[in-house]
């Protein structure tokens, strides 16, 4: 059998990962997230399923939540992008954070990371007007931070240890700005 080796011209990639800029180069197929934990060993960020379905592995990307497995760094060139190690510090923990603490919001704590970014990015677009399948109310001037509509921004991140009612009791606590 006769092997066919295929030279694949690297990209420069330069883009701001936790407010620090970063310049790479990558093969042009690379993922956000393989290029933060394979090149910039930000391992906060969890490869989950590599296949966009389980949530592990968000990122925000100027501000608004992604899964960085279904999307190649190229196309991010001059993006700003926060993982779980940019929200805050051990010493200074982001809200969020410090409400998954204590409201014990992970077991495993795999997917932690993707919960605690996609709910400050849910938390946003709730903030800036963005309905959801269950708003009831698509043209009212606020939007009601219920259960169901927490559940609903956050049913793209799977926890299979369930712990589900500690991961809703910490974002209703941030949202209702309890323990600030």
């Amino acid at each position: 059998m006769q092997t066919v080796d295929i030279d694949i011209t690297k990209l420069t990639v330069t883009f701001k990962v936790n407010g620090r800029q970063r310049k790479l180069e990558l093969d042009p197929r690379t993922s956000i997230l393989d290029a933060l934990r394979e090149h910039l060993h930000l391992t906060g960020t969890k490869k989950g399923c590599d296949h966009g379905q389980c949530g592990a592995c968000t990122v925000l990307v100027n501000g608004r939540r992604i899964n960085s497995c279904l999307t190649l760094a190229v196309m991010h060139e001059g993006d700003e992008i926060t993982t779980i190690e940019g929200l805050g510090s051990p010493e200074a923990l982001h809200p969020l954070q410090a409400a998954f603490v204590e409201r014990d919001g992970f077991q495993c704590g795999y997917c932690t990371s993707g919960q605690i970014c996609s709910a400050v990015g849910m938390l946003d677009e709730v903030k800036d007007g963005w309905p959801s399948h269950v708003t009831s109310d698509v043209a009212a001037a606020e939007i009601e931070l219920t259960d169901a509509e927490i559940r609903e921004r956050m049913s793209g991140n799977i926890c299979r240890c369930a712990a589900y009612p500690n991961i809703l009791a910490a974002v209703r606590d941030v949202a209702e700005g309890v323990g600030k």
